[in-house]
Parts: structure tokens; sequence; C-alpha cells
């Protein structure tokens, strides 16, 4: 499962036969056209429109939870979701639009349907109602419901319960898998470690062998490792105590079935289960989940600073949020504007990682986390400068990496190093940081900082200290 807040899909790769049938050919579309297809593959251009738009609502939800579930993924197949009635939805390559289930989608297709308090898409499963019924949503039932007057959040609320909500206007972009470009193992300080300890500790509810990992933190410790030796074990992979592509995506596959994120009553996923990343710039008037995420953020800070309100964690960035961030920005001297900008987002990481004592317990230097620019050649500003002074530590460990000076901005010289970088760590050789590049060279810098980045062509190294302007 993706350790990141829903997007909508850019893309989405269907296999054209059963899950396991290896023959079967893999397409990849965009989503709308998908969402497109198979409605216009199972209903009826026909219909009253607010049955058409609650089956929408389903099918977008319904493919969003394999996609952000990793549903196939954590099963080592290379798709998204199948076209196989028996597992998934109906999709028929080349098969027609009909227009107003095209004008439907176009309307609603960045939406989908979650429970409230909830982060993941709901596994909004349906069947046609006449040959076929289930616990779900019934195609043809919808119709009735329309014609009675129902609307298409009622005819979901109807079929799969009052504690619905529809998430609209939501983000449309590449979809970022959860797992890590390195493994994870003792000395590493990444929101991946967290997030790994988070549904190991959930797993041992299931099976208590699993010994729990009583702080749960960004750094892999020896009770981490402990942890996942013994889920290895269980689940027959090799007790090495390092987190693997192969363990990365077993403890996905394991943590989805208890938590039974693919049913339609599943436990489901809080907002402090993923990674907590804020924009560098929000305002006031802005609702969504990146919302709610500042708002759990402030809700944190606001338990130990009496200067800071706790604030309703409902999407919305109203005047009780705005006076929150300012109370924050008057912590730090910053001006209060009320408006999240990069040097308010750095206030609240530095008194969040303050509350949770991860550098005081275990003397971790913590980088800053990507900053949401991609940076480029003509970049320029402190994520450049900070950039270019984590390289220039990781180049003293990797003699092919040529540092370049540290200016703030990004020249040809830098463009040349992140380029090494990404050819070191198997990451596409772009010469541009973009999120999975910035996270591998801030992995990378925590361990060389730490004396913990042991490899063949590498030494322990100094400890360095960070700028002064961090």
């Amino acid at each position: 499962m993706s350790e990141y807040l829903p997007v909508i899909p850019e893309k989405i790769t269907v296999h054209l036969g059963a899950s396991r049938d290896n023959s079967a050919e893999n397409v990849t579309v965009d989503f709308p056209d998908y969402v497109k297809n198979c409605a216009s593959c199972e209903i009826y251009p026909t219909w009253p429109e607010e049955a058409i738009r609650a089956n929408v609502y389903a099918i977008i939800s319904f493919a969003m939870n394999r996609i952000y579930t990793e549903y196939y993924k954590s099963r080592d197949l290379p798709f998204d979701i199948t076209n196989n009635t028996a597992e998934d939805q109906s999709y028929i390559r080349g098969h027609a639009f009909f227009d107003t289930i095209s004008r439907v989608v176009d309307e609603i297709f960045n939406s989908y349907i979650r429970r409230e308090g909830k982060i993941e898409p709901l596994f909004a499963s349906y069947c046609n109602g006449t040959t076929t019924t289930c616990t779900g949503l019934s195609q043809w039932g919808t119709v009735s419901l329309a014609e009675e007057g129902y609307s298409a959040y009622r005819i979901l609320r109807y079929y799969y319960g009052d504690d619905i909500e529809i998430v609209e206007n939501v983000q449309v972009g590449q979809f970022r898998a959860a797992v890590p470009p390195m493994p994870l193992r003792v000395g590493v300080a990444d929101d991946a470690v967290r997030f790994v300890a988070l549904r190991l500790n959930r797993i041992g509810k299931n099976y208590p062998a699993i010994p729990k990992i009583s702080n749960v933190s960004i750094v892999y410790t020896q009770e981490t490792e402990s942890a996942v030796k013994e889920f290895q074990r269980i689940f027959g992979l090799g007790q090495t105590g390092v987190v693997d592509r192969s363990t990365w995506y077993r403890i996905q596959f394991v943590y989805s079935g208890v938590k039974k994120l693919n049913e339609i009553q599943s436990e489901g996923v809080s907002l402090d289960e993923v990674s907590l990343q804020l924009p560098s710039v929000m305002y006031p008037g802005e609702s969504g989940i990146t919302v709610m995420v500042l708002q759990y953020y402030l809700n944190s800070i606001a338990t130990y600073y009496i200067e800071v309100p706790s604030v309703t964690v409902d999407g919305i960035y109203g005047r009780e949020t705005e006076e929150a961030v300012k109370a924050v920005q008057g912590l730090f001297k910053i001006t209060q504007t009320g408006v999240i900008d990069r040097e308010t987002v750095f206030a609240i990481y530095d008194v969040y990682l303050g509350i949770t004592d991860v550098t005081r317990d275990y003397d971790v230097t913590v980088a800053a986390p990507y900053g949401g620019q991609l940076l480029t050649v003509g970049s320029s500003g402190d994520d450049v400068r900070r950039l270019q002074y984590y390289i220039s530590v990781i180049a003293t460990v990797y003699k092919d990496v040529d540092a370049p000076e540290i200016t703030g901005t990004y020249g040809e010289k830098t463009g040349e190093a992140v380029s090494k970088i990404q050819s070191i760590f198997g990451i596409t050789v772009t010469g541009i940081a973009g999120p999975i590049t910035w996270d591998a060279i801030v992995n990378e810098y925590e361990l060389i900082t730490n004396g913990s980045s042991f490899t063949n062509d590498q030494y322990g190294g100094d400890i360095y200290e960070t700028e002064t302007s961090q």
C-alpha cells in the first residue's frame, strides 16, 4: 500500500485476462478513458443521470483501491487491475464511449469514495443486481433508486453505509509506490521506517510472535530489526532483518489482509498511518487531504505548546486553522501571515520532530523533507543549497560523485552529480531532483552522517555537522 495520500492516477495498467493468466497482455491507458470504458461496458447511457453518477463513483473508487493498496503489485504482478469480472471490472479494449457516460466521467473522474476518518479509497464492489447479487452496489438497483428521486450520494449511502463521503477535486498525478529506493536496515532514518513499524505492529495483533516495536519513529533500530526478522521467519523469507523489495511487498500484502482493505467493511487506514508530507505553499480557503495533514501536525504541536490552539481535522483551511498556523509562526519568530510557506513548513517539521524525540533519543541528523518542487538546471534557493550540501557529504564516500559548489544555484555540475547518484542507486537518470531522487540522497546522507553506510567501496566516515542555515 502506498505510504502517500491518494491521488487520481494519470494512467492505469490493465491486464487483459485473469490475474494468473501469464499469456494475457497488459495495456496502459489514461485513467479517465479506463473509467469511461468500464462504465460503457457495464451500464446504459439511457439510465437516469444520478444512477450513472453513482456507478461511475463506484468504478473509480474500486480501481483506485486496487492501485492504492498495490493489490497486484504486492503479489509481484506487473499491473494495477485486470479486466476479469470475477476479480475486477469489465474493460474491453477498443470499446466505444457513450456520450452521456463520457460527460459524467469528465466531471467527476477526480473524485472517489472513502469512509469518514479513513484515507484509502473505498473498495466499492458492485454487481448487476439481476443475474448476480452481492453485498455491494446493485447496478440495476441504482436505476430504481434514481427514479425515486435519490441523488448519487444518497444511492451510494444506501449501499455502502451512512459513514461514507465523496472526496472531490483530488490532485491528479503519478502514483508513487511506497517501496523505498534502497533497502531499510539498522541505522537508516527515513519515513519509510515509520511506515514499516506501524504495519508490523498492526500485523502483530494477528501474529503475536512478532515483537511489538515500542518506539515507532523514522529510525530503524535493533527493535525494528527483531520484528522484521520474525515477520520474515513466519512468512518464509530469508531472515536478514533488512526490508528489501520482497519483504516490503510481503508486509504490504499481509497488512492489507489483516486490515481487510480490499473489502467493503475494512478496518481502514487512518491519517497517522501515511507519510505526512506538506506542500510548500498553502492558503486559507483551501480544502482537502493535505489540509487534514496540516491539521494533524497542528494538533500534535498543540498538545505540547499551549500557545497553539487545537483545531478540528475537517480538511478545511478556515479561521481556526489559520490562527493555529499564526501561533506556530509566532513560536519561530516568523511573520504571522497564517499562510503556509516553506519557512513555516520547516518550522512545523522541526517542532514535530522535537515532540517525537527522534533526534534526542537516537542522535540522528534529520535532513529536510522534499520541498515539493522539481529541481533542475536553472533552479535556485534554499532547497538547491541543501541538495548541494547533501551531495558534498555523499561525495566523500562515493568517489565517482563530483561535488558541486554550494551556491544555491542548480548548474550543470549539480545536474551531473545528481545524474551520477541516480545511476548509483538505480533511479532513472534525468539529472533532475524530484521526490524519489531527493529521498535517496537524503537517506544516504543520513546514513553517512551517522557512520552507518558501509558497502564494498565505502567507509564509515566522520560525523559531519549540518549547515547552520538549516
